[in-house]
C-alpha cells in the first residue's frame, strides 16, 4: 500500500538531510483530526527537498512532529521554466495546477500587452493563492518539491532576465518548426543540471519566489537547481508584433504545436507534456 506523502512546514537542521520535521496549520489539523494520526505511524515526508521515510513522534491539532529516517527515491522536477501570460484566473489557476502535476520547476506569470487590464492589476494580489494551489498540487501528485511561483512580471523584464539554455516561444505565426522538432535539436546541447545537496536559503521576504506561506518555509529547491528550458505561452489574443520582436531579440525560438488554435491553458499543458517526454532529466 502506498504511504501518504506530506510536505513539511518546518524541519531541522536547516542544511543537508533533515532529521526532524513537522506539519503545522491546516496540514497538522487534517492529519490529527481527520486521519487520527498516532505516534509510531510511518509516512513519507518531503523536507528541504529530500523525500524521507518519517515516523510520527507527537500529535496535536497545531503540530505533528516526525523523526526522519532514510532518504527515498523520487523523480526530479522537469527542468522547465514556464512563462505563462496571465488570462482568466479560473483557467490560469487550472493551468498552474496541471503544470505542477506535470513537474515544471518554475512558473512566472507574465503581464503581456493583451492581458486584460483588470487581470493585470489584480495579479499581484493572487500570487500567494497561486503558490498555495501549486503546493496542494505538488502534494496530490506526490512531487518531492514545490514549483517556484514568481511574482507577476512585465514581459520585457522576464524575457531580458531569462537564463535558460533553450528558450522556446509558442507562436501562432510559426507554421513549420514544431516544438518536438525544436526540442529534438535543442536536447543535443542540454545536459542535466547538477543539484547540490546544500539547500537553498529560506531567508526570503514575503511575496518573493519561495517565500514562506503562513510563516512556514515551503521553498524546497536545492542550491544549484536550474532550468534548462524556458517555455513562453501567450495570452488570449496572442502576442503582439512588438512582443514577438522582443522574443526574437533575446534569442527565443518560435515554434508551433500544430494547425489548431488552442486555448492558452491547453497549449501550456500540451507543450509541457511534449517537453517532458523529450528533455534530459536529472534525478
Amino acid at each position: 500500500m502506498t504511504r501518504r506523502r506530506w510536505i513539511a512546514d518546518t524541519w531541522s537542521p536547516q542544511s543537508g538531510h533533515p532529521t526532524h520535521a513537522a506539519l503545522t496549520g491546516e496540514q497538522a489539523e487534517h492529519l490529527a483530526r481527520v486521519l487520527r494520526a498516532q505516534p509510531g505511524q510511518i509516512f513519507d515526508v518531503v523536507a528541504n527537498g529530500f523525500l524521507q521515510r518519517a515516523e510520527v513522534t507527537a500529535v496535536s491539532e497545531k503540530e505533528v512532529a516526525f523523526t526522519l529516517h532514510e532518504e527515498l527515491e523520487a523523480d526530479a522536477a522537469l527542468p522547465i521554466h514556464l512563462l505563462l501570460a496571465v488570462f482568466k484566473f479560473d483557467h490560469f489557476e487550472w493551468a498552474i495546477e496541471k503544470a505542477t502535476e506535470l513537474g515544471v520547476a518554475r512558473i512566472t506569470p507574465i503581464l503581456a500587452r493583451r492581458t486584460e487590464k483588470h487581470l493585470a492589476l489584480a495579479a499581484p494580489k493572487r500570487a500567494e493563492r497561486w503558490r498555495r494551489i501549486a503546493l496542494e498540487a505538488a502534494k496530490q501528485s506526490r512531487r518531492r518539491d514545490v514549483p517556484e511561483i514568481a511574482e507577476p512580471a512585465a514581459l520585457a523584464t522576464a524575457v531580458g532576465g531569462e537564463t535558460a539554455t533553450l528558450r522556446i516561444l509558442l507562436s501562432e505565426t510559426e507554421q513549420a518548426l514544431t516544438l518536438a522538432a525544436s526540442l529534438g535539436d535543442g536536447a543535443k546541447i542540454l545536459r542535466p543540471t547538477h543539484r547540490s545537496a546544500t539547500p537553498a536559503s529560506n531567508d526570503r521576504s514575503p511575496g518573493t519566489p519561495g517565500a514562506a506561506m503562513d510563516g512556514a518555509p515551503v521553498q524546497l529547491f536545492r542550491s544549484g537547481q536550474e532550468t534548462t528550458l524556458a517555455l513562453a505561452i501567450g495570452p488570449e489574443g496572442g502576442w503582439t508584433a512588438e512582443e514577438m520582436a522582443l522574443f526574437t531579440q533575446h534569442n527565443w525560438t518560435h515554434v508551433t504545436l500544430g494547425p489548431r488554435i488552442l486555448r492558452a491553458e491547453t497549449a501550456a499543458i500540451a507543450a509541457i507534456a511534449i517537453a517532458g517526454a523529450l528533455l534530459p532529466t536529472n534525478n
